[in-house]
C-alpha cells in the first residue's frame, strides 16, 4: 500500500471545480487511471463508475484543502455500526464538547438577574469587571454569589454534559 500523500496542492477554487467537473466525463476505464496517478494504488475492479467519480472528487478536495480531522475519523468509523441517528449525534456532540476550545480575546456573554455581563478571555484565565479569575466558576460565583459549574453557567454545556448553545462574541 503506498503512503498517503500529505502535501496539499495549490489551487483555486474554480480550477478544482472544472477539474471534478472533467471527470465526470471520463470513463470507467479513464477514472481508474486517473485514481491511480492521484492515490498511487489500484482501484478494486467491481468499484462502479459512480462511487469511483465521488471518491475521486473528494481525493482532490481533500489533497487541495486538507482531509477529515482525526476525531472526525473516528466519529464516523464508529456511526458505522450504528443505527439509528440519535446515537450519532451522541458522537457529535462529544466531538463539539471537546473543540469548544476558547480562544483568548473571545467574550462570553451571560444576563444575570436583568443585568448583562461580559467576561473576555484570557491566556491564564478570564477577565472580568477588572479582575482576573482562574475559571468560569469563580466567574459565575462572582456574578451570582453562588457555586455554579462556570461552562454550563455560560452556556457552553447543558445539564447532561453535552455541548451547548453559548454567546461568544470574537
Amino acid at each position: 500500500m503506498a503512503p498517503r500523500r500529505q502535501s496539499r496542492r495549490t489551487i483555486d477554487a474554480a480550477s478544482l471545480e472544472t477539474e471534478i467537473a472533467r471527470l465526470g466525463d471520463l470513463d470507467l476505464r479513464a477514472l481508474r487511471l486517473r485514481w491511480q496517478s492521484v492515490t498511487g494504488r489500484s482501484v478494486h475492479v467491481h468499484l462502479p463508475k459512480h462511487l469511483l467519480f465521488a471518491m475521486l472528487a473528494y481525493r482532490i478536495q481533500a489533497d487541495a484543502f486538507g482531509d477529515l480531522d482525526a476525531g472526525m475519523v473516528q466519529i464516523l468509523k464508529a456511526a458505522v455500526g450504528l443505527g439509528g441517528s440519535a446515537a450519532i449525534t451522541k458522537l457529535t456532540d462529544k466531538l463539539d464538547q471537546r473543540n469548544q476550545e476558547l480562544a483568548p480575546g473571545a467574550i462570553l456573554a451571560r444576563e444575570w438577574n436583568g443585568r448583562d455581563h461580559r467576561v473576555m478571555v484570557l491566556a491564564d484565565g478570564f477577565a472580568f469587571e477588572g479582575k482576573t479569575y482562574e475559571s468560569l466558576s469563580k466567574v459565575a460565583l462572582a456574578i451570582t454569589g453562588t457555586k455554579w459549574n462556570g461552562p454550563r453557567f455560560f452556556g457552553l454545556r447543558t445539564a447532561a454534559g453535552s455541548a451547548g448553545p453559548y454567546d461568544i462574541a470574537w
